[in-house]
């Protein structure tokens, strides 16, 4: 089996993953400089953020763009954070790259306890003989103090993370109503500088880390959220050095159970990944 598209693949799903991680709870020191409380915006925000925490899932359609040539990817499925981050999506074969593992038009991708695990086609030899599952370890994408950051039950990536960051960014502006998806929105606007990501900020720290070389090391995110009138996000739109993540939410709901697939269905390929992003570096 050919990894060099998997290996980019796999940076290139896994910065879908920080774009919306934010700032966990904790994982920050407040600073009388963070924003400038405008009152009302941060409050319309708090209420969004508490909406989101309490929901702990929510259907989603997220779109991937790194404006190199190779066109957005799609995703869709559940994004699930009241016990641990976890998600479970499907996305198109041939624009993830990866025919060679699959036949089907579409991909399904989880991600659990920091891990990836993507529903492959048994492979006849190789690491993937008899195999119906790949699973890449996040030491493989975020270098080895990056992974664990989104490890564990700290919910670090979810959108409920995203929303919490949110009180630590700079330059929050309200730009008004706008429709959206057929809903009246407030349209709001923060800049969030890497520094602040507390150890999120570990996995951008890694030069030699997929992620970082898909991002083309970005050192600030650029985020627009759009709030319905339920005080739930609509959409969140996040720029992070050449890439665009585009995340809409079409229900929220009780916490979905995501989990990895049975271990004897499984091959693990983190370290020919490691290789080959060595090699290509």
């Amino acid at each position: 089996m050919k990894l060099r598209y998997t290996a980019a693949w796999v940076g290139f799903t896994a910065v879908t993953l920080v774009a919306v991680s934010g700032c966990g709870a904790g994982s920050v020191k407040q600073a009388a400089d963070a924003v400038d409380d405008t009152g009302a915006i941060m409050a319309a925000l708090a209420r969004a953020t508490d909406r989101t925490e309490q929901l702990g899932s929510a259907e989603i359609s997220m779109t991937t763009d790194l404006a190199n040539g190779s066109g957005p990817v799609r995703m869709e499925g559940t994004y699930s954070w009241g016990d641990g981050f976890a998600y479970d999506v499907e996305m198109d074969t041939k624009a993830a790259q990866m025919q060679e593992v699959q036949d089907a038009p579409t991909i399904r991708m989880l991600f659990v306890d920091g891990d990836y695990y993507y529903d492959v086609d048994p492979q006849p030899s190789g690491p993937l003989k008899g195999k119906e599952w790949m699973k890449i370890d996040g030491s493989a994408v975020f270098g080895e103090k990056g992974a664990q950051a989104f490890s564990g039950n700290t919910g670090g990536g979810s959108p409920s993370a995203t929303m919490r960051s949110l009180k630590y960014a700079q330059d929050v502006k309200d730009l008004g109503e706008q429709t959206l998806a057929g809903q009246r929105t407030t349209h709001y606007r923060a800049v969030i500088d890497t520094s602040r990501l507390g150890r999120f900020k570990d996995a951008y720290g890694d030069k030699d880390s997929l992620v970082n070389s898909m991002t083309g090391g970005g050192t600030s995110i650029d985020m627009d959220v759009w709030v319905g009138a339920k005080d739930l996000p609509v959409r969140i739109k996040q720029v992070v050095g050449k890439m665009t993540v585009t995340m809409d939410f079409r229900k929220f709901g009780a916490t979905a159970k995501v989990a990895p697939p049975p271990a004897a269905q499984t091959a693990d390929v983190s370290d020919l990944i490691k290789q080959t992003a060595k090699k290509q570096g």
